[in-house]
């Protein structure tokens, strides 16, 4: 099995679980670090036993092959753009771009050079949503005409120690949260053709009571929930709210309906279940098997670099790759296009539907 020597650029919070995605995909191999605060990086070089490197030192070494780029998401075109001019292949961090016009020009240099552009989330392929894909392609539910889907939190200023972030434009529940649900819906139902919708900022100014920063306050500067309406390619339409403005629910988090039955989910952005799908004319809710044994973060948060590897070593396409990324981030700013102007947006790009990844589609190391 072919291995890959990752670095990674950005070691905050989320770094550890990609660094611990070697426990569970001996093909991931870690071997450096950077960050613009050097102190950070040497804390996970140390953790992690990898070397810390300037940003410049890491996209010139000669042993990485893939840019790992976890930084916030203001950073992810230019970190992007600048490692694949290095000749690196390059895993980017959802969303792709914050703005359309980044993500379109990281395609363009990928292909242009020969290189692999990858996108998080990684959720799309994890037990849960695959086992969706296998109920949909089994036609168990028949054909799908509609769909369900909602992310109703309150934020994170209680539990991260700086989110301010998370409240700045090209981030809010729409381009943070919103990758995991858009990805699991275009990799089950297709490709989408029109948004429209409504959005709003609830809450102005936000308080922190999270350490160390607890007691202070920021302002908010991008809708805070956001009721969006798809129309997918194959006529498909439903609803995804995506929200920092709610408490507590009882919503179901992500449902699709067809034309002989319903498929349940617990949420999109988790690797686990449970999935369960009720038939026309059935009384109880019938639980589906998971198709494969990523269900947990730890085991499933590097799914996608796995796949690149193997995709690598046959010569056959990634599945979580710039194309999919681009549709879904065109898809998320036509939602915030929507909510603002109050008009339908029409959707240009297009991608495919992923390959399917449980053991018996075959093409994926799950074979």
């Amino acid at each position: 099995m072919r291995s890959l020597n990752l670095g990674v650029v950005g070691c905050g919070n989320i770094s550890p679980l990609y660094f611990q995605t070697a426990e569970h995909f001996p093909q991931l191999n870690f071997v450096a670090c950077s960050d613009l605060d050097m102190s950070l990086a040497r804390t996970r070089a140390a953790e992690f036993g990898v070397n810390a490197l300037s940003v410049d030192e890491l996209l010139a070494h000669p042993d990485v092959d893939v840019v790992v780029n976890l930084t916030v998401p203001q950073a992810h075109a230019a970190v992007a753009k600048a490692a694949l001019e290095a000749g690196k292949h390059v895993y980017n961090e959802k969303p792709l771009a914050t703005s359309l016009e980044d993500g379109r020009e990281l395609v363009a240099l990928a292909d242009a050079k020969g290189l692999r552009l990858v996108c998080a989330p990684s959720t799309f392929l994890g037990a849960a949503v695959q086992t969706c894909r296998k109920v949909l392609d089994e036609n168990a539910i028949g054909t799908p005409v509609a769909f369900h889907a909602a992310m109703l939190s309150h934020g994170m200023e209680s539990w991260h120690p700086n989110p301010a972030f998370f409240y700045g434009p090209g981030a809010g529940p729409m381009f943070d949260i919103g990758p995991y649900y858009v990805a699991a819906l275009v990799a089950l139902l297709g490709p989408i053709t029109h948004v429209a919708g409504m959005g709003r900022i609830s809450f102005k100014e936000r308080t922190i009571s999270s350490q160390p920063l607890a007691g202070t306050t920021f302002e908010v500067g991008t809708p805070t929930h956001i009721v969006s309406t798809l129309r997918f390619e194959s006529g498909v339409i439903g609803s995804l709210t995506t929200s920092f403005d709610v408490w507590a629910s009882e919503v179901p988090k992500f449902e699709v309906y067809g034309s002989a039955g319903t498929l349940s989910l617990a949420a999109p952005n988790m690797f686990d279940g449970p999935v369960r799908v009720r038939g026309q004319g059935d009384e109880t809710w019938q639980t589906v098997p998971l198709v494969h044994q990523y269900q947990t973060l730890e085991s499933g948060w590097g799914l996608a670099l796995a796949d690149l590897a193997q995709a690598l070593e046959q010569g056959r396409p990634h599945r979580a790759d710039g194309r999919f990324a681009l549709h879904a981030l065109e898809v998320m700013h036509a939602c915030l296009s929507a909510a603002e102007t109050g008009r339908t947006v029409a959707v240009e790009s297009r991608c495919e539907r992923p390959e399917p990844l449980w053991p018996e589609a075959g093409g994926g190391f799950l074979s």
